[in-house]
């Protein structure tokens, strides 16, 4: 589960929320947060969700045989292959959906 998990604790920190601050826009408690985050426990479904929403972030399921594929695309910014460089570049879905 840890690899789930890391990603909502650098989204969190990247927010600049405490873990209370966290738990309290998720509706759960400071000692929920921590002990996910510590892998103390094994989360419910349903709270990783919250934990997620409360960041902004909206869980997704990936085909594991499609994952480096859209890892990558996601690492690039939401640009095809072989997209143009440049100006005349149509923008990313990342620089579409950041407005």
């Amino acid at each position: 589960m840890m690899s789930f998990i890391t990603p909502l604790i650098v989204a969190r920190k990247a927010a600049g929320l405490t873990q209370a601050e966290l738990a309290d826009q998720a509706g759960l408690s400071r000692m929920t947060v921590q002990k996910v985050e510590s892998s103390a426990f094994d989360p419910r479904l349903s709270t990783v969700l919250e934990m997620a929403r409360a960041l902004g972030l909206e869980p997704m399921l990936v085909p594991a045989g499609l994952r480096q594929e859209v890892e990558a695309f996601l690492r690039s910014g939401g640009k095809y292959l072989a997209q143009p460089s440049g100006i005349a570049a149509p923008p990313s879905i990342v620089e579409t959906l950041a407005g």
